[in-house]
């Protein structure tokens, strides 16, 4: 999977937004290929690792998947603080989801990395007939706050492999050369760390 020579980006993504937005459905489309139509809400975080070859780089993401609940909120910061990358999932069918999705993002951008790529994705496109939020507000909230904006259906696997190719290409383009001293990306692939080593 690796190209010798090549530079491997190892980044901390997290996926932030309300529950029932589909976060858990993107990860697990993006990882594993599957989508699961009841999925269990998610309980704190979830973390998974994959791996994305471009043809500069390798770039080796651990994404935390949140929880949506309202009663998780404040262990949020705790996982976005130090992230490369960030994913804001609101669901189209539910305009309280694009509202809390706005205050998502003004937090970790109040709280965040300042070079943090960000993305903000309309999930569950395949509800077109249950829509309540227009694309167009979608992105130009995503300009306003210099993200990109992409639609998404986890159900369908819509944009699913675009959105980290292109959240990858990022981050590729703003690590310019090798990282230095990062130990973790000599760890076999898939392996789960012990959650706390990676919460500070």
């Amino acid at each position: 999977m690796e190209r010798p020579g090549n530079k491997i980006v190892q980044s901390k993504l997290v996926v932030l937004g309300d529950m029932g937005t589909g976060k858990t459905s993107l990860v697990l489309r993006f990882v594993k290929g599957q989508f699961v139509d009841h999925q269990e809400p998610t309980i704190g975080a979830a973390f998974f690792t994959q791996i994305l070859s471009l043809t500069d780089a390798t770039v080796k993401f651990d994404i935390w998947d949140t929880a949506g609940q309202e009663r998780y909120h404040s262990l949020a910061p705790m996982y976005y603080r130090g992230a490369a990358a960030a994913i804001v999932v609101y669901d189209i069918s539910s305009q309280d989801t694009f509202v809390r999705a706005k205050k998502w993002v003004q937090e970790v951008q109040r709280q965040g990395n300042r070079n943090m790529v960000m993305a903000l994705v309309a999930n569950k496109s395949d509800l077109e007939e249950k829509r309540e939020v227009q694309n167009e507000d979608g992105e130009q909230f995503a300009q306003e706050n210099g993200m990109f904006f992409m639609k998404t259906s986890a159900k369908t696997a819509q944009n699913v492999n675009e959105l980290f190719h292109e959240i990858a290409k990022r981050l590729s383009k703003a690590n310019p050369s090798k990282p230095s001293g990062m130990t973790l990306s000599r760890e076999p692939q898939g392996q789960r760390r012990n959650l706390l080593c990676c919460l500070g």
